[in-house]
């Protein structure tokens, strides 16, 4: 079925992610009538966009057939995708992180510092990160009786936690922020490096210079680092070796800024629009409050509810097929997360909020061997939050409309205006 072009701009818009209903009518059409589709969006080229939970993650369990490196792995127009080749000397990616990599880099790379984010050593942190939710919490009831939850609470506390973890001083967090928000908000003038809407070409040209600044940024910390080491993620970055050999230079920034902006900002995300799922939601607070034991459902809930990744790219290594369309080698595949967790075959109702979902199969982390590499760290992280934050929480509503980001790539609630009281 021929998708109409409408649709097809739609689902790359960032200002459709913003809105919010337009994304989720794009998304929900394409799964109904042209689940697997090739579209080409107005200055892209064309790509299939996957809207189903099994045909994305039928992809994901694939590999060695769906690179994540050969092309660009996030939407890029053709005069971004020309442009990043120009300044990177012929490759598609200004960072080449775990998520530009396949095997055996990735593999690799990953095992790098796997260990540090398994369940059972992030134990040992849970009364330091317990502190932190606190220190935050607090900081909320010093606002009185209004705040921007997003601003004031959801985007620090997990930046403290991550930057913490690296061994990055919290004078610098600020720095940290607005070069994440730069790189993930470079097509909302209220993130971007701008300030202002910009061309596809002068949004690469910004972005490339965050990345820059990035990488000036922690080329100091690893020079630090390797004659200080210390007991933190950039020590064992600045240090780390892999097959024996030391980390190309690309490759260790790549693994610094990764750290440093998907280990806060989905998580950020994620909590500033639990929060405002739960605030339109008197009843589900009330069932929180009386019954902590449903936090972990409303954490998942609320990464399903909120997919701060909305999309990966992938492109096939050979002639193939997915739900049953044929694919052509060197196709791209754009990996629609949202529409997968609205995906009316998995999800009961998708389009409610419900903390009590069972189970909950969303694949807002990704799935496979690229599932996410921090998420048991976001779900701790969140599931304390909301183990301090509830408690002391007798009531909470909206303060005026909250507002999205406008971004396609990682992205969430920009401002969630709260009244609320607090003991």
């Amino acid at each position: 079925m021929t998708v109409p072009q409408e649709l097809a701009d739609t689902i790359v818009n960032p200002k459709a992610y913003s809105a919010g209903e337009p994304i989720d009518q794009a998304f929900a059409w394409l799964r109904r009538e042209a689940p697997l589709a090739k579209v080409q969006p107005t200055g892209y080229d064309a790509f299939w966009a996957l809207t189903r939970h099994a045909d994305i993650q039928a992809v994901e369990r694939q590999n060695d057939l769906f690179h994540n490196g050969d092309r660009a792995t996030t939407l890029t127009t053709i005069e971004g995708n020309r442009r990043v080749r120009e300044m990177t000397g012929g490759s598609p990616h200004l960072v080449r992180s775990l998520v530009q990599m396949d095997n055996p880099d990735h593999m690799a790379y990953r095992r790098l510092t796997q260990g540090a984010f398994l369940p059972q050593n992030l134990r040992t942190l849970e009364a330091r990160i317990r502190e932190i939710a606190r220190e935050f919490i607090d900081l909320m009831a010093s606002y009185g009786e209004r705040c921007d939850f997003a601003k004031d609470v959801a985007f620090l506390y997990p930046l403290r936690v991550i930057m913490e973890l690296m061994g990055i001083p919290q004078s610098d967090e600020p720095r940290l922020l607005k070069l994440t928000q730069e790189l993930f908000g470079s097509t909302d003038p209220d993130m971007n490096r701008s300030g202002e809407a910009a061309s596809s070409a002068q949004l690469t040209e910004d972005i490339g210079r965050s990345v820059a600044d990035f990488q000036a940024y922690f080329g100091a910390i690893t020079q630090d680092r390797r004659a200080n080491p210390r007991d933190d993620l950039c020590s064992l970055i600045a240090n780390g070796k892999i097959n024996g050999e030391p980390m190309g230079h690309l490759e260790m920034m790549g693994y610094y800024i990764i750290s440093a902006t998907a280990g806060h900002d989905t998580t950020s995300n994620t909590v500033a629009g639990g929060l405002w799922a739960l605030a339109e939601r008197p009843d589900q607070i009330a069932r929180l409050k009386s019954d902590p034991s449903l936090i972990p459902g409303h954490v998942e809930e609320s990464i399903r509810w909120v997919t701060p990744v909305k999309h990966f790219m992938r492109s096939a290594t050979a002639d193939t097929e997915v739900g049953g369309q044929a694919i052509a080698k060197g196709d791209w595949l754009m990996l629609c997360y949202p529409s997968g967790n609205r995906d009316e075959d998995v999800f009961d109702d998708p389009f409610r909020y419900d903390i009590t979902r069972t189970p909950n199969k969303h694949v807002a982390f990704g799935y496979g061997a690229h599932v996410c590499l921090g998420q048991h760290l976001g779900r701790m992280e969140m599931r304390i939050l909301w183990e301090e934050l509830l408690p002391r929480l007798e009531s909470l509503e909206l303060d005026g409309a909250p507002t999205r980001t406008e971004a396609n790539f990682v992205c969430g609630p920009k401002s969630v205006p709260i009244r609320f009281k607090m003991h």
